[in-house]
């Protein structure tokens, strides 16, 4: 049985696309990359781990790191609409997707992409352009809108029949939705956008670059977690908003930062990253204090957690207007 590898986020398209495939005779295995605000911290995917067992698929997940942090400082097709690269990401990807079909001996690589959907990855010369870069020219197969591109090597040697393949285009989703409902797939939300192009997270990646250009892997996970907070230049303020973010904050917790959190009762945690003279951790310990179910109290016993000694004091709550001054 001839094997292919489908990119596979198990968002509607993806779906689609590996159905269309395994109809067809194929063994499909599905690779799925995961940002690196998820990498390295125990995260168990569960819901593409549960498309991909509905479809019947072996699934395969990558987890991103320092090598795209590197491609998110210099993307040499720049951003989209906010800091998101797409076209530099997509043939990152497409390349470490290249060795795996070697390494596995698949003949080809399918993605769920569709001419016209997205303004910047999927323009026709887009698609070709990615296509070239990752080396991957003649066995990239999109199998949602392939009659409408030139054939591919796996169509020409008829291990695809691209006769029984849909010829999709532009940004709606009614035909993908018909198909899903017509053959019972399970899939993710339609059109559920990467973290990167939402404008918060353009503002919080702007305040890290211009701040700490030198950012680490570390500094870059911390962007998608918890309020964020720019008490000084050079420091910042990271505050749990619920107790699974208090968790992944305190996995991403280096030997240089302060730990602060009430003393008493549950509450968020907070984070204090750079310089934390008095002045900082006061402003710190104010504004647990004010995200805290103790908000309206005069003042709260938080701990302070340093490598150099613990502390507690006792802080009043920071008032919105402060809050709403400093946050990012």
């Amino acid at each position: 049985m001839t094997k292919c590898i489908v990119m596979f986020s198990g968002g509607l398209d993806s779906v689609m696309a590996t159905h269309i495939l395994k109809e067809q005779g194929l063994q499909v295995h599905a690779l799925h990359f995961v940002l690196p605000f998820e990498s390295g911290l125990g995260m168990k995917h569960e819901e593409v781990k549960r498309h991909a067992d509905r479809l019947g698929v072996e699934l395969r997940i990558e987890e991103e790191g320092e090598e795209f942090v590197r491609m998110m400082r210099d993307p040499h097709f720049g951003y989209g609409k906010h800091v998101n690269p797409c076209v530099d990401c997509r043939i990152h990807r497409l390349r470490k997707a290249k060795k795996i079909m070697e390494e596995i001996g698949a003949a080809f690589i399918a993605t769920g992409e569709v001419i016209g959907q997205r303004p910047m990855s999927q323009r026709r010369e887009s698609m070709r352009m990615v296509e070239k870069r990752s080396g991957l020219e003649g066995y990239l197969l999109r199998p949602l809108c392939a009659p409408l591109l030139e054939p591919t090597i796996p169509e020409e040697k008829a291990l695809v029949d691209r006769g029984r393949l849909p010829a999709i285009k532009g940004r709606g989703r009614k035909e993908q939705l018909a198909y899903a409902k017509a053959h019972g797939l399970s899939h993710g939300s339609p059109g559920g956008g990467c973290v990167l192009t939402q404008e918060g997270m353009a503002e919080r990646y702007a305040d890290l670059l211009a701040h700490t250009p030198d950012y680490t892997l570390r500094d870059f996970k911390l962007l998608a977690y918890g309020r964020r907070f720019r008490l000084k230049d050079d420091a910042v303020l990271i505050v749990g908003r619920n107790c699974a973010e208090n968790t992944v904050i305190e996995k991403l917790v280096e030997p240089d930062d302060i730990r602060i959190e009430l003393e008493e009762i549950p509450g968020p945690l907070g984070l204090l990253i750079g310089n934390g003279d008095e002045d900082a951790v006061q402003k710190a310990a104010r504004i647990i204090v004010r995200y805290s179910r103790v908000r309206e109290n005069e003042s709260a016993k938080v701990t302070i957690l340093s490598k150099e000694e613990m502390q507690a004091l006792r802080a009043v709550p920071a008032k919105d207007k402060e809050c709403d001054a400093l946050r990012v």
